[in-house]
């Protein structure tokens, strides 16, 4: 019989060949089950094999939520983990499918599964990154104010190549409204260019033209401003120390650090 902390031990940490292997396992499930997901939203596969399909997400589904209860069952903190990122994410790979029982259709939220996948960062061990995508948002926030007036330059630029395009071209080329004059300078300014409208006179290509080129150089502009300040973010000295967290084996947190960034447990306990 597997004692409670065996089963913490074994579900929760992957320092045991038991738990690399239960997690191993459980990445294989979440892959097969977001596969049968897939395979039942395409019409030709779920009219053939619709039912085997239902009873294997059944299945998974049951699997899951015995998986749950038993985090849940085994887990130190309880509340802990029902509102962490990951608890809340276990939860919504479940739900889906009873849900399905009421209100038809809903059982393909179940994609939402593959977010179960980033517990391959604990499992591989890839804490590193997790200070890499930290560093990411921070630069994200610090290019924020920055961001926002190129926006605001942006939307300004269109409004009025909108506007002009409106007064050039008119109604009878497709411009029927300057909202649609708008869209239409947008799609071009961004280079995507789907084609259901298109300028006919040559001042109207002209200015599409110019949109079009102007499209390139500003696409640099917001990814200088957030390369510049990740540089800043990595070049800038920050000490750090090599405690392990006890809860998730995270190391590499700040010297005041009182919490683990990973999964907020005490350090130094």
């Amino acid at each position: 019989m597997i004692s409670k902390k065996e089963l913490f031990d074994i579900i929760f940490k992957t320092e045991s060949r038991k738990g690399k292997l239960f997690d191993i396992i459980l990445m294989i499930v979440i892959i097969l089950s977001i596969i049968v997901v897939m395979l039942d939203s395409v019409p030709g596969i779920h009219n053939e094999y619709g039912y085997p399909l239902y009873i294997a997400e059944w299945v998974f589904t049951i699997l899951f939520s015995i998986e749950y209860i038993l985090r849940i069952y085994t887990s130190k903190h309880k509340f802990r983990y029902i509102f962490s990122f990951y608890g809340i994410i276990d939860l919504l790979a479940i739900l889906p499918t009873f849900i399905s029982l009421f209100l038809a259709g809903y059982q393909y939220l179940i994609i939402i599964r593959v977010l179960r996948l980033l517990r391959i960062f604990r499992i591989l061990k890839l804490y590193r990154f997790i200070g890499a995508s930290k560093h990411l948002v921070e630069s994200l926030k610090a290019s924020r104010h920055k961001i926002a007036v190129f926006l605001s330059a942006v939307m300004a630029i269109v409004v009025v190549m909108g506007a002009a395009m409106y007064l050039i071209e008119g109604p009878e080329s497709g411009f029927r409204s300057i909202p649609e004059s708008i869209y239409w300078a947008i799609i071009t300014l961004t280079t995507v260019g789907y084609g259901d409208i298109t300028p006919l006179t040559p001042l109207g290509k002209a200015l599409a033209a110019i949109i079009m080129i102007t499209g390139y150089s500003i696409i640099a502009v917001p990814t200088g401003i957030i390369t510049a300040e990740l540089s800043r973010k990595s070049n800038s000295p920050k000490k750090s120390t090599k405690e392990c967290c006890t809860e998730c084996g995270c190391e590499d947190h700040d010297t005041d650090a009182g919490y683990c960034k990973v999964c907020g447990k005490e350090l130094g306990l």
